[in-house]
């Protein structure tokens, strides 16, 4: 069995890597970061801990992405389903991919897509360290997306992380150009 490492005020503050979290965004144009906080954020608008992401509403010009603490996925899961419709804007939930999960069986029933990375493991940004994980997610990782004028159609498509990578670091370079 392998033991975590990570520090416990650690475990649900992982970074999404940015070259992946780029070729999302080049994608859906998000306009709001559901579950960040300062050290983490990678976007200019975002909600961290303080401001209660469950409780509020997630107000945005665009699409909203969130990396919910994997700890308690469920509470993010339903407040995404609910946000779409209120806000009429995509949400993209950044998930592990396993299917035993409650929350999974949700998604099943109230996302547009379901979107699997395939070939290879995320390799998250530790909070405690600023570092990658040295050998990727413990799971693959998987999108669900929401869109606010498509019901309940949860397609299953594939993108793999390498493709994600390299459209990632393409949008990095212009951004910095």
């Amino acid at each position: 069995m392998i033991v975590s490492q990570t520090p416990k005020a650690c475990k649900d503050r992982w970074q999404t890597p940015v070259e992946i979290f780029r070729a999302l965004d080049a994608e859906f144009r998000f306009g709001l970061d559901a579950a960040a906080d300062y050290a983490n954020a990678l976007y200019c608008r975002y909600l961290t801990e303080e401001d209660d992401a469950l409780s509020c509403d997630w107000h945005t010009r665009g699409a909203i992405f969130c990396n919910p603490p994997y700890s308690n996925i469920t509470p993010w899961f339903k407040k995404a389903a609910e946000q779409c419709v209120v806000q009429k804007q995509v949400i993209v939930m950044l998930l592990p991919f396993d299917t035993s999960t409650g929350w999974f069986r949700l998604g099943l029933e109230s996302v547009d897509e379901g979107r699997v990375i395939t070939v290879g493991r995320l390799s998250f940004i530790s909070a405690a360290t600023g570092m990658c994980g040295k050998n990727g997610n413990s799971k693959g990782s998987l999108l669900f997306i929401w869109r606010p004028f498509i019901r309940n159609c949860c397609q299953f498509t594939r993108v793999d992380k390498s493709d994600l990578v390299r459209i990632g670091t393409e949008a990095l370079r212009e951004v910095a150009a």
